[in-house]
C-alpha cells in the first residue's frame, strides 16, 4: 500500500491547519484527519460550475466562487464561461495559491493567468457584502465550496454563510434570476428548508464524485433567485 507523503502545511486564520499530501499520483488537501478534496474525486466540484452556468440566462455572467481549493470549480467555470463573462474567487489561505503554482501547477496554474478571472485573498463573505453595499456589481452566480457542506468546518465564521442571515445576504448579492449553488459531501434537509424559507426556488441534485457515475454521491443545491 502506498504511503501518504506530506508536501506542505498551511495555517488557517483561526488556528486550524491544512496539509497537502501526495498518495502515489494523487494529491489530497487535509483538514486535520479529514479529507477536504483530492484529485481522485474532482468531478462533482467541476459540476458545481458546469451545471450552474448551464442554468443561467445572463449573457455575460458575473460569477463568484467561495474557495479556490485545487482549482477544479474555477477551472470548470472558465472553461464554460460565455463570452464577456467573468469569474472572481475568494480564497482565505495564501498558501493555497502557492500550491497551485507549485506542486499542483499541472492542475490549475494556467487558470490563475486567465484574464477573465481573478483570485482575491479574503473571506467570500466580504465580497458578498461588497455586492450588497454597491462597492461592486451584483453577481449572477455565487458558488460555495469553502467547507464539506453547509457548516463551517474550515473556519468557524463560515457558519454564517449557511444561516438565514447568510442566505439572505447571498440572495441580495445576486441579480434577478441569479443562482446560489452550494457543494456538500452529504445531504442536509434543514439547509434545503432554510433556502426555501429564504425565498429561493431550490433544486437539489446528487452528483457522483467521479465521471461515468462512479464514486460516492455528493450533493449540490441550486437556489435560484425569483
Amino acid at each position: 500500500m502506498l504511503p501518504r507523503e506530506t508536501i506542505a502545511t498551511a495555517q488557517i486564520p483561526d488556528g486550524k491547519e491544512l496539509t497537502l499530501v501526495s498518495h502515489g499520483r494523487d494529491f489530497i488537501i487535509m483538514l486535520g484527519r479529514d479529507e477536504l478534496m483530492g484529485t481522485r474525486m474532482q468531478f462533482s466540484e467541476e459540476q458545481l460550475a458546469v451545471l450552474t452556468l448551464a442554468e443561467l440566462d445572463a449573457p455575460r455572467p458575473r460569477v463568484l466562487i467561495g474557495g479556490f481549493g485545487m482549482g477544479f470549480t474555477y477551472r470548470a467555470a472558465l472553461a464554460h464561461l460565455p463570452a464577456g463573462g467573468s469569474v472572481t474567487v475568494a480564497e482565505l489561505v495564501p498558501e493555497i495559491l502557492e500550491w497551485a503554482r507549485g506542486p499542483l501547477a499541472h492542475l490549475s496554474a494556467e487558470s490563475l493567468d486567465d484574464p477573465r478571472g481573478e483570485v482575491i485573498l479574503c473571506n467570500v463573505e466580504a465580497l458578498i457584502d461588497d455586492a450588497n453595499d454597491g462597492t461592486t456589481a451584483k453577481y449572477d452566480a455565487i458558488l460555495l465550496d469553502v467547507d464539506n457542506g453547509p457548516d463551517g468546518i474550515v473556519v468557524d465564521s463560515n457558519f454564517r454563510l449557511y444561516t438565514r442571515t447568510g442566505i439572505a445576504k447571498a440572495k441580495d448579492a445576486l441579480n434577478p434570476g441569479g443562482i446560489m449553488a452550494v457543494w456538500s459531501a452529504a445531504p442536509d434537509h434543514k439547509f434545503t428548508t432554510r433556502l426555501k424559507d429564504g425565498g429561493f426556488d431550490v433544486e437539489v441534485r446528487e452528483v457522483r464524485a467521479r465521471p461515468n457515475n462512479k464514486g460516492p454521491r455528493h450533493t449540490i443545491w441550486f437556489a435560484k433567485k425569483r
